[in-house]
């Protein structure tokens, strides 16, 4: 029997409607989920289900996977939905394997995030950051992210996650204060800490450094130059002085000539020391012929350029291509002795100095000229080649002194004479305060104009970093900052730097998935030193005092009193938070009778980056807590984090205790919209988790997350939703029937010997699946957990065993083996599928359950995975089954076309004749009823040839099938079409099966 309604006989003197096992059950087929989650959660908090965990759980072997901390600055967004639903998953599926899983949320609380906030506010009231005092202001910036805290722990809680929300960490707790301190510290006692300057990212909103993880690219306007550098001859003769007179002669040629540089950042200018090129590249001499009137590019002038590049520059500067003349080429040994005049020389008497020339491999001849304009105080490359050169520049009469052209405000200095405070209307600004273009570059092209040193102006549309907080341009720029070296041995050993530490680190370290380790190995390989200073007010301060004569660190290796020092400023932190710095008194409260004169050191005032603080949370976490365990087995954060918090953990481990803070890190792609765009609120594409859940609960957005390949990006729109929606509903519909079927179990067991070939397969099939869910849980593989449950569930019960048992079920006597043995399984079916079920769907399998288990401290999280019997593995029993639904196949596929062309309405009304002619299909259904397989009524399997007409599947090879109708009268309880209906005198309207449940059922109805 197929329908899940009580049959209408025709002709019956009696309802057999209540004598079927029909499915009875209160699990409404409608989930509610936006009403039922809140409940289940209300429920969980009343029976204290962590507590209860945690107690369940106690001396298990731990399993830890250390939160990463979300700025507490505002609402959750989708990332932030798909980054904790797969920690919970982790989390979950780990306790449930027999782990004590314990999760601790994190929030990170200082820098910019919240500072900026706060900032904003300021603004809005007009009022002045910098007349606050600074622990006034500290305290709003607590205060803020305190508030966002409680909603973020609210809104991470109705996504399903488990955790210890009651006591998660924070970075501005004051024990975490301390101890962040006291990590930085370690480095600075160690003498990996300095002081020193580059050029860093730099945001003229924020007036802070910025960290490349801080950093969006973003479309933007350039101004471009072409600007000419005047070849200083004699210098250049000198070198060649002893060569051929050919080469003197080509020397000579050189008088009047420019080295031609192009820039994207004109306001750089001021800044240039050199001029970078190189040997891989050929270079010529070329001279203008032909100019228009009033051209910046005249006839007679003569440019150095790379050969590939010349005339792309000659186009630039309006010189048609008959107008300009290659006169010889340039080689590189040539340029290597070169130097030039700046631009800007007779400028306020202030640029009168040598440029050389450089060679760099940073050079190519992709665009511009082949020269690269370098100011080593406003580029990596830049940087990096003055210091490389510098002995060899020093010993060339070369000042190497990298200048501070522009301040924080993004006004030039007096170190740029002629655009400083010095210049008329005073400093020229390159960004204003509100992230805007100032004039500086006008005023440098200008100036470059004047002295006849332009060849050419445009503009470039790029993509140029921009701060992801104030969505704002920054600039490179020279400033002091502190410093972590990557490359000094540490503790004096040859090999152990930091950068090996870590390197090393990587080595021991498992990836999910594995392309993640050359990420981070890439990074760390590359990186420069690791600046750690920000120049702020929120956050935990670079706890150190400095000579202002020597330069000398208080703590540091030659500090007398290093552990007096440290232990006060941790005693104090850990008392009064990182506030007690700022406090007045501060610098005599730490250094009085450590130092003869207080007065000569400096208190720093910068604080810690905020990736510190972050990479420091193993120490203040994972030590300090006796429910965690240090190093941890896993972070898992987005693939943005190999350059963020995987990256700082790492460094901040490694240097202070030698090996990386975790055993494994997973990562997760971005959250997209649905047509594969970037979500954004212009376009209206943007999901949020909050209107997902109240429009169709957190169990919906978690399947989409582990019905995703998560390594990837991930999409997301109404029709993805919708899709997931359509799969939830099919998984708990299936659930649904299973309860209602379990109403009707008592318990029984059947020998697994007794059981019917398909139970034995279904109990097979859990056994194989409990070694594919295990196996996916344990490599974090999803997808294929929910995946292969979802088929399962789909295809092999409803669609296959269900379908076939439901008349067994439903009609069986009471003392039936088959019945009894078909609701065992489906007990064991239930019991496993929702546990295996419960990390990725936690209300539903927890609603699922207490259906099944009621009781006031009943929950599925508190359960382990079922332990599958190994006898319940059958492959051969599976091998012979695979050949028994081959055949079923064809004949389910013959009765669809009856149906179809409505010859007949139910399957039962067909009594198909199935010609098998392939020998081992026809013994794989031996002792089998294949009418009760097929939910037929009869039907004759022979071995005889079948007609034409016949219907067949290609992919099944020897059976066809010759459609029949059923025989003899229908019965009135069970609706099967049979001869034997009325051959009981007691109930002539049944089958002989059927008439005997009525015997059992009325007797026991008597009985009772």
């Amino acid at each position: 029997m197929t329908e899940t309604t009580a049959p209408a006989p025709e002709t019956t003197a009696r309802d057999y409607s209540d004598t079927l096992f029909l499915p009875q059950t209160d699990f409404p087929m409608r989930a509610g989920l936006p009403q039922k989650e809140p409940e289940l959660i209300a429920r969980w908090d009343g029976m204290q289900l962590y507590e209860k965990l945690r107690a369940s759980a106690k001396g298990r072997p731990q399993f830890v996977l250390h939160d990463g901390p979300p700025y507490a600055n505002g609402n959750l967004h989708i990332g932030h939905a798909l980054n904790k639903i797969l920690k919970d998953v982790v989390t979950r599926s780990a306790q449930m394997r027999g782990y004590d899983s314990n999760y601790v949320p994190g929030w990170d609380c200082h820098g910019l995030p919240i500072e900026w906030k706060i900032e904003e506010k300021y603004r809005a009231a007009g009022k002045n950051k910098d007349e606050v005092p600074v622990n006034e202001f500290r305290l709003e910036c607590r205060q803020f992210a305190e508030h966002w805290i409680g909603v973020q722990a609210a809104e991470f809680r109705r996504l399903g996650v488990e955790g210890d929300f009651a006591n998660p960490y924070t970075t501005m707790a004051y024990a975490s204060e301390a101890v962040i301190a006291g990590e930085l510290l370690k480095f600075a006692t160690s003498g990996q800490l300095y002081r020193g300057s580059k050029p860093v990212m730099w945001s003229v909103v924020e007036k802070t450094a910025l960290a490349e993880a801080e950093i969006e690219y973003e479309d933007y306007q350039s101004d471009t130059i072409f600007v000419k550098f005047p070849v200083k001859v004699p210098g250049a003769v000198a070198v060649w002085e002893n060569e051929l007179e050919e080469a003197k002669a080509a020397i000579k040629a050189l008088e009047g000539a420019s080295v031609v540089i192009w820039t994207t950042t004109p306001w750089t200018m001021p800044g240039n020391r050199a001029i970078s090129f190189s040997h891989k590249i050929g270079y010529g001499l070329y001279e203008v012929t032909v100019a228009p009137e009033g051209n910046w590019a005249k006839v007679g002038e003569k440019y150095i350029l790379a050969k590939n590049l010349a005339e792309s520059v000659f186009k630039a500067a309006k010189i048609a291509s008959t107008g300009f003349e290659h006169r010889f080429d340039i080689t590189a040994e040539l340029l290597e002795g070169m130097t030039c005049h700046h631009p800007l020389r007779d400028l306020a008497g202030g640029y009168t100095f040598d440029v050389p020339l450089l060679d760099g491999d940073h050079v190519t001849d992709d665009a511009g000229t082949g020269f690269v304009h370098t100011a080593p105080g406003h580029g990596a490359d830049d940087f990096e080649i003055w210091m490389a050169m510098g002995r060899a520049l020093a010993a060339r009469g070369i000042d190497t002194a990298i200048p501070f052209t522009v301040d924080d405000d993004g006004f030039f200095t007096r170190e740029a004479p002629g655009f400083g405070p010095d210049r008329e209307g005073g400093a020229a600004r390159v960004l204003d305060s509100e992230g805007k273009k100032g004039n500086a570059n006008d005023e440098v092209i200008k100036a470059l104009a004047e002295r006849g040193m332009m060849v050419a102006r445009g503009r470039l549309k790029h993509q140029y970093p921009h701060s992801w907080r104030s969505k704002k341009p920054i600039i490179f720029r020279n400033t002091p900052q502190w410093f972590i070296h990557m490359d000094r041995p540490i503790d004096g050993s040859q090999g152990d730097t930091l950068r090996d530490r870590a390197l090393r680190a990587i080595e021991e370290t498992a990836f999910y998935p594995p392309q993640g380790k050359n990420r981070l190995n890439g990074m760390i390989a590359n990186r420069p030193d690791w600046v750690v200073s920000r120049q702020r007010a929120w956050g935990v301060p670079i706890a150190v005092f400095r000579n202002k004569e020597t330069g000398e660190l208080a703590p540091g290796l030659e500090f007398a009193s290093n552990d007096e020092l440290v232990g006060r400023i941790t005693a104090a932190f850990k008392a009064e938070g990182a506030d007690a710095w700022f406090a007045a008194g501060a610098k005599q409260r730490f250094l009085g009778g450590l130092v003869d004169d207080v007065e000569a050191w400096d208190q720093v005032r910068d604080i810690l980056d905020v990736w510190f603080d972050s990479g420091s949370t193993h120490a203040f976490v994972l030590e300090n807590r006796p429910d965690l365990k240090w190093p941890a087995d896993m972070y898992l954060e987005g693939s943005d984090q190999h350059r963020g918090w995987f990256h700082s953990s790492l460094l901040e481990s490694c240097g202070t205790r030698g090996r990386a803070p975790y055993d494994a890190l997973l990562t997760h792609g971005f959250v997209m919209a649905e047509d594969g765009r970037k979500m954004s609120k212009s376009i209206g594409n943007i999901v949020t988790p909050q209107e997902v859940i109240a429009k169709s609960g957190a169990d919906i957005l978690r399947l989409w997350v582990v019905s995703s390949d998560y390594s990837d990006d991930l999409r997301l729109g109404k029709k993805i939703l919708d899709t997931n929606t359509d799969a939830y509903r099919k998984i708990r519909n299936t659930l649904r029937w299973m309860l209602g079927t379990l109403a009707h179990f008592e318990g029984e067991t059947v020998p697994l010997a007794e059981m019917p070939e398909i139970e034995r397969l279904m109990l097979h099939r859990l056994a194989e699946l409990s070694q594919t869910v295990t196996d996916a849980y344990e490599a974090y593989d999803f997808k294929r957990v929910a995946a292969t449950l979802a088929t399962f569930m789909n295809v092999e019960l409803s669609a296959f065993y269900f379908d076939i048992r439901k008349d067994a079920l439903y009609c069986d006597p009471i003392s039936s083996v088959r019945r009894k043995a078909a609701l065992y399984v489906v007990d064991r079916l239930f019991d496993a599928l929702v546990k295996w079920l419960a990390p990725l769907l936690p209300f539903t399998m927890e609603e699922s359950f207490l259906a099944r288990n009621p009781g006031a401290d009943a929950s599925v999280h508190l359960e382990l995975f079922p332990e599958i019997p190994a006898a319940w593995r059958d492959d051969a029993l599976e091998a012979k089954w695979d050949k028994v639904k081959r055949v079923r196949r064809v004949v389910t596929g013959a009765l669809e076309v009856e149906r179809r062309d409505k010859r007949i309405g139910s399957s039962l009304e067909a009594a198909p004749i199935v010609h098998i002619t392939d020998a081992d299909l026809r013994t794989a259904l031996a002792g089998l009823d294949l009418a009760d397989i097929s939910i037929v009524s009869q039907i004759t399997v022979t071995d005889a040839p079948a007609p034409d007409d016949a219907f067949r599947l290609d992919e099944v090879a020897g059976v066809a099938v010759v459609p029949a109708k059923a025989e003899g009268r229908k019965c009135a309880r069970s609706w099967k079409v049979l001869p034997e209906v009325g051959s009981e005198p007691d109930y002539p309207d049944l089958s002989p099966r059927d008439a005997q449940a009525m015997r059992e059922f009325d007797a026991r109805q008597a009985a009772a």
